[in-house]
Formats: C-alpha cells, sequence, structure tokens
C-alpha cells in the first residue's frame, strides 16, 4: 500500500511519497502556495492518481498541551477539502517539532541555510509519514 505524507505550511506543503510496501518514507517535492488551498488540493489530487497512492497522511499540528490551535485548524480545514476531490481515507498525524527535527538532520548533514530552506518541508513530510508508517507496524 502506497502512501503520502503531507506537512502543510503557511506558504509550502512538503510532500513525502512511501515506497510500494508501504515500509518507507521519501521526500518527494515541495509545493508554493498563498494559502488558496482550491488549487493545492488539486496538485495534491494529481499526485495521488500519478503514484496511484491508497492513503494520504496528513501532518496535524497540535499544541504541546494537546490542545489544537489555529495551525491545526487550518489542517483540518486542508483535509476536509481534500476529501471532497479524493476518495481514499486521509489520516491526521501528530506532527509536533517535526520541522525543527527536519532541520537538525539537515543540519547534521551540513546542508547549506538556502538549500535547508527549500527542502525543510518535503524532509518534515517524510518524518511524519515515517512516523505514521512505523506506528501501522508497516
Amino acid at each position: 500500500m502506497r502512501y503520502l505524507g503531507l506537512d502543510l505550511g503557511s506558504k509550502t506543503l512538503g510532500i513525502a511519497v512511501s515506497d510500494p510496501t508501504g515500509l518507507i518514507a521519501s521526500s518527494y517535492k515541495t509545493l508554493k502556495h498563498n494559502e488558496e488551498y482550491d488549487s493545492l488540493v488539486e496538485e495534491v489530487k494529481k499526485i495521488v492518481v500519478l503514484l496511484n497512492i491508497e492513503g494520504v497522511v496528513l501532518g496535524f499540528p497540535k499544541n504541546m498541551n494537546n490542545s489544537v490551535g489555529y495551525k491545526g485548524e487550518l489542517s483540518l480545514e486542508f483535509k476536509k477539502k481534500l476529501e471532497k476531490v479524493i476518495s481514499i481515507p486521509i489520516y491526521l498525524q501528530d506532527e509536533r517539532l517535526t520541522t525543527k527535527s527536519a532541520t537538525d538532520v539537515l543540519l547534521m548533514g551540513n546542508v547549506s541555510r538556502k538549500n535547508r530552506k527549500k527542502v525543510v518541508d518535503s524532509v518534515a513530510a517524510t518524518i511524519i509519514l515515517q512516523a505514521f508508517l512505523d506506528k501501522e507496524g508497516r
């Protein structure tokens, strides 16, 4: 089963994809947006069809006290829009501190600041997706 991982940021959408067995997540790409989600949803739909995706894992940012804040509400809104155009399961995955983890990984790899900015969201999406795959025992 192949999954798509999504990390919705205020200006970008990081995208990761699993291998066909659903065991390993890897970065796919980053899409820029201006919080106008309709065109972004259409791009995700195209990727779902192109890669024969069977499930989407959307990062769900929560506050450290487990409450849902503004960013979490935006993710829920984006999920609703996705559900209108794709008919596969969409799972929410807690994404607290994934962008920090992604930045740390890139720093350890000596990736320059300029290049980190370009890939941090897709790396965060990879961390989100891998956490889901590990949790599901895939």
